[in-house]
């Protein structure tokens, strides 16, 4: 008993200090301001340090560029704007986020979830609501501030533990975050991003959205299953028989009313529509959904992903908006659409940030110099694909439980990793998957994760006395086999060479 509570102690102290350290660091918009400054003032330490590579593509030496001098101030001052609007995953969240507004704002997501927790078979709920976790993140945030609650009352309902019911939940939801059977807001958001990574190397390369989209629907499945096992045969029993107390209307769940089935039965029509259209334009040889040179990689489909993700959730969206009442004019779809708006103003200031820091790497060529060199340390370890993978992972995992912010850390680690994984040979889509499974994985376990105060003060609707030890000894489980399932799925697939989405390879050849 005294080792275990020594043990106890231990860890709390670790929680604790994980805590302090990340509560310490400043707002992610001052970190990249803050990176923005060190990359001035590094390209001036490199100019006069006379730092060099040879460009793996073009054979010629590279050397820093000084951006502190009177060339690169006049640069900083003149493109500052520039930098800001046309960083690549600014109009595209800006984009997507019109969609999703739409179709949250009108009813049609929450409808969907509860018509997918509420009509599943007993035997079959905890998977339904873990996958049901994963799929609310198409629409940013709605699976923490719906789903979860709903999981709780769903499984005390059945007489389940609650606690275990939002567990599974908050697993789908963030530890799942990276997984999904359609594209959400994150996609775009990461292709940006990576995008603007592979410029640093090369400067015509493009990431699409749908980059990661085959590993990423059967990661789905894969997070549904072990999220399952996880709950069922060691979050459950740990718990046990619930025994408090709450109130009548806590264990009541509200069901689909004729208004909402009949906007799900005009949203469903209209995705119909929708996907009939698409087929007249893709089947054929000349449809005018194909690409200019016929073929389907280069379809505006996918090159245009997001303005599909636009017209089908916002189309979705009106359908049951309408049908249900939620939308009376055209005035409460705008309005709709501006509250989606008003959730990224914090992005913006991130954004703005964020577009210089990344801006100043690319023109002091400080990205390609620590690319080559990285990329020349790590060859002549010679560890192999996939250990290499696996460590990222692991960095990944790592650096998610000090700072939240997928976007942030990955804007940060992007510029970096890319350039010297495609050095290596590596696609940027095979750094962008790699980096999505370890993030996802610790999000749970994370205090730094931006709901995780949420997700106790629900919890404590059940346990009074819940803190953060309580959900890390919940949702730890989950961390541990979700990131040895999403290993061994990612290694299968690389054995095998499978493409990671759409056009999207495992391997990058640096053109000559």
């Amino acid at each position: 008993m005294g080792n275990e509570k020594k043990s106890v102690g231990i860890f709390q102290r670790m929680l604790n200090w994980t805590e302090r350290f990340g509560n310490a660091l400043p707002h992610p918009a001052t970190l990249f301001g803050l990176f923005a400054l060190a990359a001035l003032v590094l390209s001036a330490v490199g100019y006069y340090m006379q730092w060099e590579v040879i460009h793996p593509g073009t054979k010629e030496i590279v050397h820093p560029v000084n951006l502190l001098s009177h060339d690169g101030i006049h640069r900083i001052l003149l493109e500052m704007v520039d930098n800001f609007t046309g960083f690549a995953p600014l109009g595209i969240v800006l984009v997507a986020m019109l969609g999703i507004g739409i179709a949250e704002q009108s009813g049609l997501v929450h409808a969907i979830i509860r018509l997918l927790v509420l009509n599943s078979p007993r035997h079959l709920l905890t998977f339904v609501i873990v996958f049901s976790g994963v799929l609310s993140n198409v629409a940013s945030d709605v699976g923490y501030v719906l789903l979860i609650p709903m999981a709780g009352v769903i499984f005390l309902a059945v007489g389940r533990h609650p606690i275990a019911g939002m567990a599974a939940a908050f697993a789908g939801v963030s530890g799942g975050f990276s997984a999904n059977l359609i594209l959400g807001t994150v996609d775009p958001l990461l292709a940006g991003l990576s995008t603007e990574a592979a410029q640093i190397l090369d400067p015509d390369y493009v990431v699409n959205p749908t980059a990661n989209y085959y590993f990423m629907v059967a990661s789905t499945f894969i997070i549904g299953i072990a999220g399952t096992f996880v709950t069922e045969r060691i979050v459950e029993p740990r718990l046990g028989k619930y025994t408090g107390e709450v109130a009548e209307e806590e264990t009541k769940v509200e069901r689909l009313s004729k208004k909402e089935k009949k906007g799900l039965l005009m949203a469903m029509l209209t995705f119909v529509g929708i996907f009939i259209i698409t087929l007249i334009g893709l089947i054929p040889e000349n449809g005018f959904f194909r690409g200019t040179d016929g073929g389907f990689l280069s379809s505006p489909l996918i090159q245009g992903v997001v303005a599909m993700l636009l017209i089908t959730a916002g189309g979705m969206g009106l359908a049951y908006g309408f049908a249900t009442g939620a939308f009376k004019n055209d005035a409460d779809v705008m309005n709709g659409m501006s509250k989606s708006m008003k959730t990224l103003s914090t992005y913006l200031v991130l954004v703005f940030f964020a577009a210089q820091f990344v801006a100043y790497f690319k023109w002091s060529n400080l990205g390609i110099i620590l690319a080559v060199k990285g990329a020349n340390l790590l060859m002549s370890a010679d560890i192999g694909l996939i250990p290499l993978m696996i460590l990222f992972i692991l960095l990944s995992a790592a650096i998610n439980m000090l700072m939240g912010s997928a976007s942030a850390k990955w804007a940060i680690l992007a510029p970096i990793f890319i350039p010297m994984f495609m050095i290596m040979g590596y696609s940027p889509e095979l750094s962008q998957v790699v980096y999505r499974v370890g993030d996802s994985v610790t999000n749970v376990i994370s205090p730094m994760m931006s709901f995780f105060a949420l997700i106790i003060a629900f919890v404590q609707k059940y346990d009074p006395k819940a803190g953060i030890g309580t959900i890390i000894a919940a949702m730890l489980p989950y961390t541990i086999v979700f990131l040895i399932f999403w290993i061994i799925l990612l290694v299968i697939w690389l054995l095998l060479g499978i493409p990671l989405g759409p056009g999207a390879g495992i391997h990058y050849n640096i053109p000559l």
